[in-house]
């Protein structure tokens, strides 16, 4: 593989390759794009089309660095994002050197990130990523967590598979009765991170559970999260890795989990949750 200021470096004490810092765009907030990839080499174009676009549409409002963080792909996901950043400075690719899950994947873009404000997107394109310009004003103080809601009223779901919407709006419900803060959607990916808030929240979930792991953790720390009202579509290439079955028995696992941690809390007289 080539050697280039943005492309695979050393392994970290974690096992993760990582690469050089991006450039930074002086006077503009700055926005760190986390992508987690596993076997998505049919993506890859389509990704690298949609942040290049995002990183020209948004250009005057900030300065995005894109970590694309491969979580152990078997196929030629690794080396084809390597060629496409070569030319890239704000583009950098991390490793995993063997598959961990998507959440394990956000939370090592989450600990690698050099802004505050982190952004975790899929890469399948089922949002649209200019949505950036909307959700990452919600930031504000008090709040620590934006996250994209296609079952928000406002939001919308075009030609998605059954399965992947009963799973998602199931699972939903169940965190929407455990959870101190009353969302409409607690499996979106795409969301926005404060970084300060997060970094230290390793999911014990590595895979999609934990990506509502991660909105539980911060819930229970007390933190503020809020919803932007979202359409959620079809992949527009390769295909999913979510196991049904196994996902929604995990969900399951959580919600009696965190069920079982607040009645401990108030048993305690803790009051947090």
């Amino acid at each position: 593989m080539t050697e280039q200021s943005n492309t695979i470096a050393e392994l970290d004490a974690a096992g993760v390759k990582q690469s050089n810092p991006q450039l930074v765009r002086e006077g503009l907030q700055q926005v760190s794009v986390v992508v987690p990839l596993f076997n998505e080499a049919a993506c890859v174009t389509p990704l690298m089309d949609m942040l290049v676009d995002l990183d020209v549409e948004l250009a005057t409002d900030y300065s995005f660095e894109f970590l694309l963080v491969d979580d152990g792909s078997s196929d030629t996901t690794a080396r084809l994002l390597s060629e496409a950043i070569l030319d890239r400075p704000n583009f950098r690719l991390i490793s995993h050197q063997k598959n961990r899950g998507i959440a394990a994947a956000i939370h090592t873009g989450v600990r690698q990130a050099s802004s505050e404000v982190v952004v975790s997107i899929d890469a399948d394109g089922s949002y649209d990523a200019l949505l950036i310009r909307q959700m990452v004003p919600l930031l504000t103080p008090n709040i620590d967590m934006v996250t994209a809601s296609p079952y928000h009223p406002q939001g919308a779901v075009e030609n998605v598979p059954l399965w992947r919407l009963w799973l998602s709006q199931r699972a939903s419900g169940l965190y929407r009765l455990a959870l101190r803060q009353k969302l409409h959607c607690y499996t979106s990916c795409f969301r926005v991170y404060r970084r300060s808030k997060t970094v230290d929240l390793e999911p014990e979930n590595a895979g999609f559970v934990g990506v509502a792991e991660l909105a539980w953790r911060l819930d229970r720390q007390g933190s503020q999260i809020v919803e932007c009202p979202a359409t959620l579509r079809t992949r527009v290439a390769g295909h999913s890795k979510m196991r049904v079955f196994r996902s929604a028995m995990r969900h399951l696992h959580l919600v009696l989990q965190i069920w079982r941690d607040r009645i401990r809390c108030r048993l305690t007289g803790n009051q947090q949750m």
